[in-house]
């Protein structure tokens, strides 16, 4: 069969209970080529999506330009079983119709592998095996690939398969992420555990953005002790500070094992406003240092948002979409990418290509929908960060600048206080609903911001928030790559946190007469994990301290006569967890206490905010 056989049927194996090693069964719908209502003679190559989101039911990542309604994961099979591909959707362990229990992330590699097993010894498998899907469906694929299975020759990875989840999708900087919590409740009320009409009344009773108000929580008092397996391996994370034996298990630290991974030939995809977007970087570039083969698309998307042409309150153009610009849609894409993979006969090594979009440029005004239009344009190059970029470094200073040369010698303090924090607005987040909200946004608070109270001001006109910008920009400045913001400090409490906020500040206009600060990337760090991920220590009362704080990479075009400005806090929350200052054990702390911090500025080993711009 060639890769453009039309083939105008299929057959669906429903509910097919796939046994794994420790006697558990984990339900899979089975997808054939098929004519005349049986199955076509012979074996195909095989395609696994494994799923905690229900094999049957629909993707909102999974539409078009063209097309919004979303395609269920029963459709996607259907299509690729056409294209001549035997095609295995299946729960995770303990969702849906898997039997078992769910301890997220957990144990995933394992139940692909057994099924990667039991697969081969069925009469329409061929034995090559390609493995895909989004988030939470490309975290198990890097699990299954590090285990080695016999067969599998490519991966599909779309936002997700962590590279370092303690840096990036569970944890970042010592501090806990709390989209975690969010995605817990949510999944937690469709649990199997949900079935039962009490737990259910019990879960749907509580009301979630009440309980983000009453953190820190424990265990047995939370909105999730109704599903005590839910509110076991959420704690199980948030109380684990320490980048310990947990946090290097293989579901969740792949970067040790890029040589195993580069045996895969692996398309990456992914967006700026994602929490995985460092994560499919540092795919990119661990699996090019191992000799493998990796293609790369990184757009200004939220998480799947890949044919949405905005990210929050900010729009991007026409041709920052995946549809018509890397390829005629997302579907063709994935079938191209597999066709290459696992039919043809010429599936040698390709040259590595990474492909982002630079947002920017645009003409600032106020689209009909309501949104900046920031613009952008596509970049390619074979590295990341870019062959053309280099390191450039701005300077704070005292009175609140950022300038390229040294800053004479400052001191700015300010106070945090874990009762009153800095709320968040925007950034790469996903599945923060009811409380937060992904993408790019003005940093002006509004009665819709989660915490905010009257009067609604600008971020910056907080005492706790440090704004440091440039001049305005005599010409344009692109920057991709890394950033990060190397400062000494001092502090009088035993554990504080920094965050850290790039932002692209344009100035008044017609349409938006007070400026737009937009965000662009954030970071945070929890000062007790400074020199150390795995062991932490506290701070001593005023001995100056040098840290890095880092934010996940960006692509941007600072347009002439805008201003690049850096934002410094103590919290952002509820993206991130809030630090009580107090040096307490993670994730029960409730004896905050008020930190004053001070930043050393100036002289040769200043303060300075690191870029990589284009040469």
């Amino acid at each position: 069969m060639t890769a453009h056989e039309t083939i105008m049927d299929y057959i669906i194996l429903r509910d097919v209970m796939v046994p794994i090693r420790d006697g558990v069964r984990l339900a899979t719908d089975v997808t054939l080529p098929a004519r005349a209502g049986k199955p076509l003679p012979g074996a195909f190559p095989t395609i696994l999506h494994r799923t905690p989101y229900d094999k049957s039911a629909a993707r909102l990542s999974e539409v078009t330009v063209t097309r919004r309604e979303p395609k269920t994961n029963g459709q996607i099979a259907i299509e690729l079983a056409k294209a001549g591909y035997a095609v295995m959707m299946q729960d995770c362990r303990g969702r849906h119709g898997s039997e078992g229990v769910f301890q997220k992330y957990i144990g995933e590699g394992e139940d692909g592998y057994d099924t990667l097993a039991w697969a081969r010894e069925q009469d329409w498998c061929n034995g090559d095996f390609g493995t895909f899907g989004l988030s939470y469906s490309a975290h198990v694929q890097t699990a299954l690939a590090i285990l080695r299975p016999e067969g599998l020759k490519t991966m599909f990875l779309d936002s997700g398969g962590f590279w370092n989840a303690y840096q990036g999708g569970v944890r970042r900087g010592g501090a806990f992420e709390l989209k975690q919590v969010t995605w817990a409740y949510k999944h937690a009320r469709l649990s199997p555990a949900a079935s039962d009409p009490l737990v259910a009344a019990a879960l749907g009773a509580e009301n979630i953005s009440d309980w983000f108000k009453a953190m820190p929580w424990r265990r047995g008092l939370s909105p999730l002790r109704h599903a005590p397996e839910y509110e076991n391996y959420l704690f199980d994370q948030w109380e684990r500070g320490a980048f310990d034996a947990f946090w290097q298990k293989s579901e969740l630290y792949s970067a040790p094992h890029y040589e195993t991974l580069a045996r895969y030939p692996t398309f990456l995809i992914c967006g700026w406003y994602d929490p995985y977007a460092e994560t499919m970087l540092e795919h990119y570039k661990g699996l090019r240092a191992a000799g493998g083969e990796a293609e790369l698309v990184m757009g200004p998307w939220l998480h799947g948002r890949r044919s949405q042409t905005h990210a929050g309150d900010v729009d991007f153009g026409p041709s920052s979409v995946l549809d018509r610009q890397i390829a005629p849609d997302y579907d063709s894409l994935r079938l191209a990418w597999f066709d290459s993979r696992l039919k043809s006969a010429e599936s040698g090594a390709r040259p590595s290509a990474a492909k982002w979009f630079c947002m920017g440029g645009g003409d600032g005004r106020r689209d009909s929908a309501g949104h900046r239009m920031h613009g952008g344009q596509w970049r390619e190059d074979a590295h990341w960060p870019p062959s053309f970029t280099q390191p450039f470094s701005f300077h704070l200073t005292g009175d609140g600048g950022l300038q390229p040369a040294e800053a004479q010698p400052a001191r700015i303090d300010y106070q945090t206080d874990p009762a009153n924090p800095v709320p968040t607005i925007g950034g790469a987040i996903t599945s923060g609903e009811p409380v937060m909200e992904g993408g790019a946004f003005d940093q002006v608070v509004t009665p819709a911001t989660f915490g905010a109270s009257a009067p609604y001001l600008p971020l910056a006109a907080r005492s706790d928030v440090l704004v440091f910008a440039s001049e305005p920009l005599e010409r344009d400045f692109e920057i991709a790559g890394p950033v990060e913001l190397h400062l000494t400090l001092s502090t009088d409490a035993p554990d504080a946190d920094v965050t850290i906020k790039l932002i692209d500040w344009a100035p008044p206009s017609e349409d938006y007469p007070a400026g737009y600060a937009m965000n662009l990337t954030d970071g945070i760090l929890r000062l007790r994990y400074r020199d150390d991920w795995a062991a932490p220590k506290m701070m001593r009362e005023g001995e100056k301290t040098a840290v890095t704080v880092a934010a996940t990479p960006v692509a941007n075009l600072f347009k002439a006569g805008h201003r690049i400005r850096l934002d410094i806090a103590g919290s952002n929350f509820p993206r991130f967890d809030v630090n009580p200052q107090s040096g307490e054990p993670e994730g029960g702390g409730r004896c905050r206490r008020i930190a004053t911090t001070s930043l050393h500025l100036g002289g040769p080993d200043g303060a300075r905010l690191v870029l990589h711009a284009a040469r």
